[in-house]
């Protein structure tokens, strides 16, 4: 009898199995809007004033990092508190400036949260971003509502890769780590997650989709995802 039984649960859909309970975590730049090209031009201006000698493009597969250690490459040296706080809000007010009248929430996005809301999924940012900028990413694309935990830059130890950021939001919604879901844009975030013991999928805004092949998942925004999609990540 016991051999039947599993014989049935083998051949039972995956429709019909049991979903349980999970969450989803999203980082911000590059996945909540697609602004990376805006975060590019913003260090282009930055390099072009401190460091004319380090060059753009290789400089660019640092992001995701925190702005600790992106500034650590630019002066090529630690940087201390002061001058990381100085430095830091100066290039992030070159981003917000230009940024300003062209943001919109990444394509699809917004149906897709709204049907998280809808099914009761526990959501999260998680974002190397200091406050300042999640709060003007809020303020201009009125989103802050789909999300139950906000975490930023000036809330962890230690940025991405270390899974610090990703555990804590797994922590705060309450969720263990095996039953979360992460979108990411770069491969420290999805290092971040995995190491955190996450699935990824990874949204190729920021990076070519090449570069991002360890993520479970790669897309190229939230229009290639669905509801049933994500939930079959849980299904068990």
């Amino acid at each position: 009898m016991s051999g039947i039984r599993q014989s049935l649960s083998k051949k039972m859909p995956a429709s019909e199995r049991k979903v349980q309970g999970f969450a989803v975590i999203f980082d911000m730049d590059g996945v909540i809007v697609d602004n990376m090209e805006y975060h590019k031009r913003a260090w282009g201006v930055f390099l072009k004033k401190y460091a004319p000698d380090v060059e753009l493009e290789e400089f660019s597969r640092h992001f995701g990092k925190v702005n600790k250690d992106l500034l650590k490459i630019v002066f090529k040296k630690e940087v201390s508190a002061g001058e990381e706080a100085l430095f830091g809000e100066e290039k992030e007010a070159i981003y917000r400036e230009i940024y300003a009248d062209h943001i919109v929430p990444t394509a699809g996005l917004v149906d897709f949260l709204s049907t998280l809301k809808k099914n009761e999924v526990k959501t999260a940012v998680a974002t190397a971003a200091p406050r300042i900028n999640m709060d003007f990413v809020f303020e201009k694309t009125g989103l802050r509502h789909y999300f139950d935990i906000l975490i930023d830059a000036s809330e962890v130890m230690k940025g991405k890769p270390d899974p610090e950021i990703y555990l804590k939001a797994a922590e705060n919604l309450d969720c263990p780590p095996k039953r979360c879901l992460v979108f990411e844009d770069s491969m420290p975030g999805i290092q971040a997650a995995q190491k955190a013991g996450m699935k990824v999928i990874a949204l190729a805004t920021s990076h070519p989709a090449e570069r991002l092949r360890s993520a479970e998942r790669v897309v190229k925004n939230f229009t290639e995802i669905s509801f049933n999609s994500v939930r079959d990540f849980f299904i068990g």
